[in-house]
């Protein structure tokens, strides 16, 4: 059963690597010829990150579509063929009521919310044309994660959170707030993350195979087959995201995965685990609150310029090198961040 369940895992995250590269040179001329092409920002108002990117101005964004919209054609039309001729298909099928209805839709509904973010910013709708402001972005993300807690919280009745080597602890109504600063911070912070070519693609495929690992351990075989084929486009996504990308995974790709990610993360119930599974992410987010805070109260930057990657690409870092490096912390964090899983549950 278990062996079985791991080929079917790896099969759908195989087939979702080759549907979306198969898929990779369609999008890619969709993108050219409707000229979505990323904007940057002026360097009045960013004069580091400006300077630093304007050799990107041009290429196509709106590159995470290829993720979300891999994993959801998989799952629908697996459904489908499922329904229409059983025995294999069934057998693939990983669409659930208890599973993966949630993270699924969730994931479209993100997904369609930032495309709908990166078309305003190609189309320089918004605020010096770049699309929604970012208090725009936290109330899309507080609205869906609202819908999800309260969902969690009334209709699952979940109030339990596991606190790594500790235990299982009620905290009651809390666990609605608790739910909803988990999925806003992810989308956040997957958000400030895209900002290097495969920056964002390489540490959220991290964390995703982390989750994966944990539900599979958990015997939640419907929801890590979902995540299965959430690495295998990710995977995909990557092949032509990395340094010089082909294209940038937008809105669409970080506000779905982020969202997605957090979704799992309550699922499975290894919140508390997050920082280990994606760090980069909690340290990208964290210096960019630190870097307003610190000029709001003392009128100094604590950084060359936030989120953090573009600190240490003012520093001269290449960014490829500054890319890697973060992969290699991403990677050590989620075995250890694995290692506590696995310590917390068999000891």
């Amino acid at each position: 059963m278990v062996i079985l369940q791991a080929v079917r895992i790896l099969s759908l995250a195989i087939t979702a690597f080759i549907v979306a590269f198969a898929a990779t040179p369609l999008l890619t001329k969709f993108l050219e010829r409707v000229r979505a092409a990323k904007q940057i920002r002026s360097g009045k108002e960013t004069p580091i990150y400006s300077k630093l990117h304007e050799k990107k101005a041009g290429t196509p964004t709106m590159g995470g579509l290829l993720v979300w919209g891999t994993v959801a054609v998989a799952a629908f039309a697996i459904l489908f063929l499922s329904k229409a001729f059983d025995g294999f298909f069934t057998y693939l099928n990983f669409v659930d009521r208890d599973q993966t209805y949630l993270p699924l839709t969730a994931m479209i509904i993100a997904g369609l919310l930032g495309l709908l973010d990166d078309i305003f910013g190609v189309l320089k709708i918004g605020p010096a044309g770049g699309g929604l402001r970012m208090s725009q972005k936290l109330i899309m993300y507080f609205f869906l994660a609202t819908v999800g807690a309260l969902w969690f919280y009334y209709r699952l009745e979940w109030d339990v959170l596991v606190v790594p080597l500790v235990g299982q602890i009620s905290i009651g109504w809390f666990y609605i707030p608790t739910f909803i600063f988990v999925i806003v911070a992810s989308a956040f912070s997957a958000n400030e993350t895209d900002g290097l070519d495969g920056l964002a693609g390489g540490v959220l495929l991290f964390a995703f195979m982390a989750l994966t690992v944990v539900a599979f351990v958990l015997g939640r075989y419907h929801l890590a087959a979902f995540g299965g084929v959430v690495i295998g486009a990710l995977l995909a996504f990557l092949w032509f995201n990395i340094y010089p990308a082909r294209f940038f995974m937008g809105d669409t790709g970080s506000m779905s995965l982020g969202i997605t990610m957090g979704i799992i993360a309550m699922l499975t119930n290894t919140t508390l685990l997050l920082p280990f599974f994606a760090p980069i992410l909690v340290l990208e987010s964290a210096s960019v609150i630190i870097q307003v805070l610190s000029k709001k109260l003392r009128g100094k930057k604590v950084f060359l310029s936030a989120p953090i990657h573009h600190h240490f690409e003012a520093l001269g870092w290449p960014e490829t090198k500054v890319t890697m490096r973060f992969w290699i912390i991403s990677a050590a964090f989620s075995v250890l961040g694995i290692v506590i899983f696995f310590l917390n549950r068999y000891l």
